[in-house]
C-alpha cells in the first residue's frame, strides 16, 4: 500500500476547480478526474463556496480566517480582557474594604 501524500490547493485553484461544476456544467466526478483530486474534495469545496457570495472568499488559506471568524475572536479577545480588568477592580475595591486606611 502507498501512502498518498497530502498535497495543497491554492484559492484560485479551488475557486476554478468549483466554476468547472457550477458554471460549465461538468459533473462533479468528471471534474474531479480531470484535475486528479477526490470528488469528495471537490464536493467539500462546492460545499464551502455556497456559502460565500465570492466564490475565492470561501476559501482563506491556511493560516487566514474568515472576516466573520476574525470578527468573533476580536470580540471574545475584548471580552476576556474586561472580564480580567472586572475581576482586579473587585480585589482592589475587597482589600481597600478591609483596610481603610
Amino acid at each position: 500500500m502507498t501512502q498518498r501524500k497530502n498535497r495543497t490547493f491554492t484559492a484560485e485553484f479551488k475557486a476554478e476547480a468549483v466554476k468547472l461544476v457550477t458554471e460549465q456544467g461538468y459533473k462533479q466526478a468528471e471534474a474531479a478526474r480531470n484535475l486528479n483530486i477526490e470528488p469528495s474534495l471537490l464536493g467539500k469545496w462546492i460545499r464551502a463556496s455556497k456559502d460565500e457570495s465570492n466564490v475565492i472568499n470561501a476559501f482563506p488559506g491556511k493560516g487566514n480566517i474568515k472576516e466573520a471568524n476574525a470578527e468573533l475572536i476580536n470580540l471574545k479577545k475584548q471580552l476576556n480582557k474586561v472580564t480580567r480588568e472586572r475581576d482586579i477592580l473587585k480585589k482592589a475595591l475587597g482589600y481597600f474594604a478591609k483596610h481603610p486606611e
